[in-house]
């Protein structure tokens, strides 16, 4: 199902007001729970409320799906012991990340009320750190005796599997509680019911630490190219199985987090639209105070070649042209290498390769913007719209040159900072755009002037 479309809002409406119920749940019956919590977004006040009451048993998993702010109202809204009844009822994974997000009054509360097994499962998903596979990770997988033929696994299958997260992999997992091997339910359904499991399963299983940070987990998942994938202690010990909508949920969190550090930010902690006006601030404006402190120093650059502007008013009309190119180049250059370096598509050891590489890149595109900037000045000279006095060619000259050394260096500064932020063990990702280009900005001035000092040298300077 799409998005709903403004009949389907209407008719649901008109149902509320008539006080249709039974009309109501045979209508949202059939649809994904994606998909009614998609629905129950575009309802406000009681509507909302009501349309969510009606879900019945499967009010735990619609509530897994829906935005933050609607599930703070629901919770807002629900009796303690009610709210421990739909927390119980979500999947382990969903109910360890929405524990951790709610105060911890309310989440000591829930905790409490839990069945016993769910609140040593919340409990000990909480015990890792934010960001890890531990945090991540489900306990509903299915636990086969590598003794077992086919045919007592499959039935074992039948027994349990039912109320387990993903039955694409089952696990073999020995009397100590350790993971010998993974098979696919497949290679179960097809194999003889007198053969033991062991015979059926592919060699070179794989699995993840508790420790894992969730970016190495999602690597994985794109390596192997698997649904799920088992997480172990030090030990070996099986602990529970992080499944691909987990890694997607991941995936979003990092590029998120990546955007906003590349757009030059701190990045935010929850959505932007629950973000309040006080860290939105805090989060934007720290960096805004640091660039703006470089930008500083473009001024005292600039303050230092006063006499030359002075005595040739000329070069500070292309000075934006200059600056930002430079800054341009550099952010083309940072993104790519972040990117590159995100997909491991480069590693700390090639920065050697990527430094000659943006190298010949930094003069063949400096070359590009330094011949349209002389010819710029040439063009714009012989047609009369600008007047760039009787010594215009060497102007144009100056232009060229100083964008072939701006575009250069400011390419070589936004391919090698990630790599030197990652060696100093930060996130490459806040090398962002802004960051290069206010560095750049402060440089591409000193290189600037300093070609049209040499090249003007007794004539304008």
């Amino acid at each position: 199902m799409s998005s709903p479309d403004k009949d389907t809002i209407k008719r649901i409406e008109d149902r509320i007001e008539a006080r249709e119920w039974h009309a109501l749940r045979r209508e949202i019956a059939d649809l994904h729970s994606a998909d009614i919590a998609d629905l129950l977004v575009e309802f406000e006040g009681d509507a909302f409320s009501i349309l969510f009451r009606l879900l019945g048993r499967r009010k735990a998993d619609v509530f897994s799906y829906l935005p933050e702010d609607r599930q703070e109202r629901l919770i807002s809204e629900t009796e303690p012991r009610q709210l421990a009844l739909l927390v119980s009822q979500m999947q382990p994974d969903d109910r360890a990340r929405l524990i951790s997000n709610l105060p911890r009054e309310t989440s000591n509360i829930i905790l409490a009320r839990l069945p016993a097994s769910e609140m040593r499962s919340s409990l000990i998903s909480l015990s890792y750190p934010e960001g890890t596979a531990g945090r991540s990770m489900t306990p509903d997988y299915v636990a086969l005796d590598p003794e077992w033929t086919v045919g007592e696994a499959l039935t074992h299958i039948r027994q349990v599997g039912r109320r387990k997260e993903t039955l694409n992999v089952v696990y073999l997992v020995d009397r100590d509680g350790r993971l010998v091997e993974d098979v696919a339910l497949g290679n179960l359904v097809l194999a003889d019911p007198e053969t033991k499991v062991l015979d059926v399963v592919e060699p070179g299983f794989i699995d993840l630490r508790d420790t894992t940070p969730q970016a190495e987990v999602l690597e994985a998942f794109q390596k192997y190219d698997r649904v799920a994938l088992p997480v172990t202690d030090a030990s070996g010990h099986m602990l529970g199985i992080i499944t691909v909508d987990d890694v997607m949920d991941v995936a979003e969190e990092e590029v998120t987090e990546d955007m906003q550090k590349i757009g030059g930010m701190d990045a935010l902690d929850d959505a932007y639209s629950q973000t309040g006006l006080f860290q939105m601030v805090r989060k934007r404006g720290v960096w805004l105070a640091v660039l703006f402190v470089g930008e500083l120093f473009t001024a005292s650059a600039m303050a230092h070649y006063e006499q030359e502007l002075a005595r040739a008013l000329v070069l500070t009309l292309f000075i934006p042209l200059i600056i930002s190119s430079g800054g341009n180049s550099g952010s083309q250059a940072a993104s790519l290498l972040i990117r590159a370096l995100a997909l491991r598509d480069v590693s700390l050891s090639d920065w050697w390769q990527v430094m000659r590489r943006e190298l010949a890149s930094g003069l063949a595109l400096g070359a590009v913007l330094g011949a349209l900037g002389f010819v710029r000045v040439s063009l714009w000279q012989w047609l009369g719209v600008g007047n760039y006095g009787p010594h215009w060619l060497l102007v144009a000259i100056a232009i060229g040159v100083s964008l072939v050394g701006v575009v250069t260096f400011g390419t070589l500064v936004g391919a090698l900072l990630p790599f030197l932020l990652k060696r100093l063990g930060l996130d490459p990702a806040t090398s962002s755009a802004p960051f290069v280009a206010t560095l750049v900005d402060v440089t591409g001035l000193v290189i600037y002037f300093q070609v049209a000092a040499f090249i003007l040298r007794g004539t304008l300077l």
